[in-house]
């Protein structure tokens, strides 16, 4: 839908194909953490409902029984806030809203084969995870997210925290208008998330409070859903009348929340490139699309490496390792040149420079 909406506003006409009904992904239960960066994005589809999301102003990065730590804030970096939480079925509502707007065509229940796309000038495999068979690297971190709300007693001052265990990393990101509502991601070994996402509200908020520490003390927690992690991706994102964005694309583990903000950077950047005015009339052409894959590829390997390279080198509590990474996230606290290198990337990904 997204994707459809940036072709719109370039002038270009899509069609969606939907292999679920309309609106199944209102119900998605996710909870996503959009970038300041991907805020503009969604600002230029008109999509944007500051209303329905909290701001992250603060990101606290640290490792749980370790030395170091290092604080992201939104005011060092001259931004609004440094990203937003939204609950990712009401961003389908509103998107799914304005396609209905643009009278952007949308054929529900049709699952699309690789020769029905004969028809088109271009098509853009925009849903869905990367398939085992299309994908160029696999990697099983052997984990699970649980997913759920919790409520602090202390109010969340739009602070995110990052903890880092050697059972996975632990995040809270500021959620809804109460002011002390968390959504949380548990990561956890994949043989025990069945068993602790269904175990009774108490003894998980003593498992959770157990995993992030004493900064906040937690006082109740809500339902919770379990979603298997690990890395896909494709080496090339474009074919024969055909590209791959999102998900579609790169499957990544939800550490420092880039998935999204990802895709939402390919379809900045896809739509840009087929309305550009020196490009040929046909978006199916073979080399505006090889020049689209080139100006992707700093962006999403770069993401790729960052994500897979904190997931396992924070599940690894060898000593020297753990200290080696407690002096490294003090040296970023330490070196604002740094620290806002790294910000900067989390923002807006390779359009920072």
């Amino acid at each position: 839908m997204a994707l459809a909406l940036a072709l719109h506003k370039q002038g270009i006409t899509s069609e969606i194909f939907d292999a679920r009904a309309r609106g199944a992904a209102i119900n998605d239960k996710r909870i996503l953490a959009i970038s300041y960066g991907s805020r503009q994005i969604l600002e230029q589809l008109g999509v944007w409902h500051g209303s329905a999301a909290t701001a992250i102003d603060t990101i606290h990065i640290s490792q749980r029984g370790r030395l170091g730590r290092t604080r992201l804030t939104a005011r060092d970096e001259g931004v609004p806030a440094l990203g937003y939480v939204v609950n990712a079925g009401a961003l389908a509502a509103v998107l799914d809203a304005a396609v209905a707007q643009a009278d952007i065509s949308y054929h529900e229940l049709q699952k699309v084969g690789a020769g029905e796309t004969a028809h088109y000038a271009l098509t853009a495999w925009a849903e869905g995870a990367v398939s085992v068979a299309d994908a160029t690297t696999i990697r099983d971190y052997g984990q699970h997210a649980i997913l759920c709300t919790a409520t602090t007693h202390q109010p969340h001052h739009h602070t995110a925290w990052e903890r880092f265990t050697p059972d996975g990393p632990l995040a809270l990101l500021p959620h809804g208008n109460t002011g002390n509502q968390h959504a949380v991601v548990f990561t956890c070994a994949s043989t025990a998330a069945t068993q602790l996402a269904a175990e009774g509200d108490a003894d998980f908020l003593a498992r959770l409070q157990s995993r992030f520490g004493a900064r906040l003390s937690f006082t109740a927690v809500g339902p919770r859903f379990c979603y298997a992690l690990g890395l896909r991706y494709r080496e090339e994102i474009v074919a024969a009348r055909q590209v791959w964005i999102g998900n579609a694309a790169q499957t990544l583990h939800p550490v420092a929340g880039q998935g999204f903000n990802l895709a939402l950077r390919d379809i900045h950047d896809l739509a840009h490139t087929l309305a550009d005015p020196g490009n040929a009339d046909d978006p199916g052409d073979a080399a505006l699309l090889a020049r689209y894959a080139a100006s992707r590829r700093l962006d999403r390997q770069a993401t790729i490496r960052f994500t897979d390279g904190l997931a396992r080198l924070f599940a690894n509590d060898f000593p020297p390792l753990a200290h080696a990474r407690g002096a490294a996230l003090l040296a970023l606290d330490l070196l604002p040149p740094l620290r806002h290198f790294v910000a900067r990337r989390m923002m807006f990904g390779a359009r920072a420079w």
